[in-house]
């Protein structure tokens, strides 16, 4: 029973930190996810992003990333930079901090980007 317990908890530790490999952007244009501006023409781009992220089942860990990292530039999770920023008010604690960066240590390339 244990060894089942320890098994599933690894499992599921690989499955948030490897969350990036079932992510929505991973064949879309990146360029869409770093515009150049959030007006003009960026704003374009960004409706763009945002629609993949839409679709995309990992929207929710890609944020969570985007936050734990403090990802300061691009769409992540359907978000853009002014819209996490609205974010870190309701940030998690710094253990839980902690633990997400445990749990992603090595995953490799971010996810919506």
């Amino acid at each position: 029973m244990l060894v089942t317990e320890l098994l599933s908890e690894r499992a599921e530790r690989e499955a948030r930190r490897d969350w990036w490999q079932a992510a929505a952007c991973r064949t879309a244009d990146p360029d869409i996810f770093f515009p150049v501006s959030a007006h003009g023409p960026g704003e374009e781009d960004i409706a763009q992003a945002k629609e993949v992220c839409a679709e995309c089942s990992v929207r929710r860990q890609c944020l969570q990333f985007a936050l734990a990292t403090h990802q300061m530039h691009g769409v992540w999770g359907g978000t853009t930079e002014e819209e996490r920023q609205l974010h870190l008010h309701d940030r998690p604690s710094v253990p839980a901090q902690r633990q997400y960066a445990e749990d992603t240590e090595d995953a490799g390339r971010p996810g919506c980007e």
